[in-house]
């Protein structure tokens, strides 16, 4: 382990998270609601720790794999701790497991709240939450790799720790150029999306708000209804389209700018997200006709709304699908675990992980009607190595087995059968609401302290994807062997 290494690397993430406060202050000397100082005595104490941390100098300069999982699992606690400061210091939630929950939820694109009522707090604070949003959709850890001077090759290990999906690629030779090409890609569709919820009426403010949550599809709203608070068909036709986009696999828009159309095509991951997407649409516009609402038109326009906003688990509400009919809810609880697409800024267990685990268990069937025959396992048209698929069959036992022990723990707080097993698998899979107590309308900050701990560690080892946090609690993870 090279512990001076990981110090250091700690430093500059938090120097950046520091800078990264300041439009939350410029914000907050805008409306002069009484939350300037608390971003100022933040920064200070995030930029103190970071520049101590950073100054460390260390013999050897290399990051290895092991060095960057500890870099990402620490990182992001670090932040996320720091990150709740603003919210303490503010006294807009003066409970620091409280502020830290908000501030894991924001940084790890859930959306959960222990929030009841958000439209009279300041807006700077209200800012900084969303803004947490745009910083985690893409990865704090690939956002100082993007705006470091000098970034070297062996750092893949961090952004391969940190980047959602069995097989991160790197676009071009340079792992810096890398995520410099991605996070151009995704700052210019965040600002296309700002544009066009400006033009479709929305103020600056709300614009930023809600282009930030869709960007990261964390879906912290500024509105105590969510979307639903503007009644805009517009306004919800534009999420709904971003909430699509942002789901997509971002080496797909890097293959359009080069004009390679034809590969995108044959995606097999893109057509299963599109094919899950409109079916998911019909079936639940089908269901709800009639029942919910009257008009086909309104159970299209809620259908695909919800449907965008659960799969790709950014969480905006337009609708409180908790009074829908069990089939479609029952859809819906499915969309959260499949999540979005590989390489996107969505959570649940992707759309690659899925299709992979049907043609490994459609492989599995033909072996026993064909034992002598070879068969494998294509994407693409090409070959699936075996460790890449062990990989995913290991992840998905893992996230199963999680997901039935942070229930299990969860129970012990006395709430309903479908409220605890919903709230794990709105944290798990980063999407914020889910059924019953903490549905659309709902929040989560009826949890006791113990729950409340629970679901934060499942926001952050659904966020990471499990492999970095169960590496860190690991003791032989931490010997001093580089490998």
């Amino acid at each position: 382990m090279n512990f001076r290494m990981i110090l250091k690397s700690l430093g500059s993430v938090l120097c950046i998270e520091a800078f990264c406060m300041f439009p939350a202050l410029l914000v907050s000397m805008i409306y002069g609601q009484g939350d300037k100082g608390a971003f100022i005595l933040a920064m200070i104490l995030v930029l103190l720790v970071g520049v101590l941390l950073y100054q460390i100098k260390p013999t050897n300069s290399d990051i290895y794999a092991r060095d960057g999982f500890a870099i990402v699992a620490l990182g992001w606690i670090l932040i996320s701790f720091f990150g709740a400061l603003p919210f303490v210091f503010s006294g807009v939630i003066p409970s620091l497991s409280d502020a830290l929950f908000e501030s894991i939820s924001g940084f790890t694109t859930t959306g959960a709240t222990i929030l009841t009522e958000i439209e009279s707090l300041p807006k700077g604070i209200l800012f900084w939450r969303s803004f947490t949003h745009w910083m985690g959709g893409m990865g704090v850890l690939v956002l100082t790799l993007a705006v470091l001077p000098s970034v070297k090759a062996n750092t893949v290990h961090i952004m391969k720790a940190e980047s959602p999906g069995p097989t991160p690629e790197k676009l071009v030779p340079k792992i810096g150029q890398t995520v410099k090409i991605l996070y151009a890609i995704y700052i210019v569709i965040t600002a296309l999306e700002f544009l066009c919820l400006m033009l479709g009426g929305l103020s600056v403010y709300d614009a930023l708000i809600h282009a930030f949550g869709t960007a990261g599809t964390g879906g912290f709203s500024n509105k105590n209804a969510s979307v639903a608070a503007f009644g805009n068909l517009k306004i919800e036709v534009i999420i709904t389209v971003f909430m699509f986009l942002f789901g997509v696999n971002f080496t797909l828009y890097f293959q359009s700018i080069r004009g390679n159309f034809k590969s995108i095509l044959k995606n097999e991951e893109l057509r299963f997200y599109v094919g899950v997407v409109l079916t998911s649409i019909l079936l639940i516009t089908i269901n709800i006709h009639g029942s919910v609402y009257q008009s086909i038109g309104e159970a299209l326009r809620y259908s695909s709304f919800q449907v965008n906003s659960i799969i790709t688990t950014t969480g905006f509400g337009t609708a409180d699908f908790n009074v829908w009919p069990t089939f479609s809810k029952c859809i819906l609880v499915f969309l959260m675990v499949i999540g979005a697409s590989a390489g996107s800024t969505g959570g649940g267990v992707k759309c690659i992980r899925i299709l992979l685990l049907i043609k490994i268990a459609r492989r599995e069937v033909a072996k026993i009607i064909h034992p002598r025959s070879v068969h494998t396992v294509k994407i693409g048209g090409k070959a699936v190595d075996e460790e890449t698929l062990s990989g995913i069959m290991a992840f998905f036992f893992l996230y199963m087995f999680i997901f039935v022990s942070a229930v299990l723990f969860i129970a012990l707080d006395g709430k309903d059968i479908i409220t605890s097993v919903t709230a794990v698998i709105a944290t798990i899979s980063n999407i914020g609401p889910g059924l019953e107590m903490v549905g659309p309308t709902g929040n989560f900050a009826a949890f006791s302290v113990l729950g409340k701990g629970i679901l934060s560690f499942c926001m952050i080892i659904g966020r990471l994807e499990i492999y970095p946090v169960l590496i860190l609690l690991s003791p032989a993870f931490w010997k001093r062997v580089n490998i």
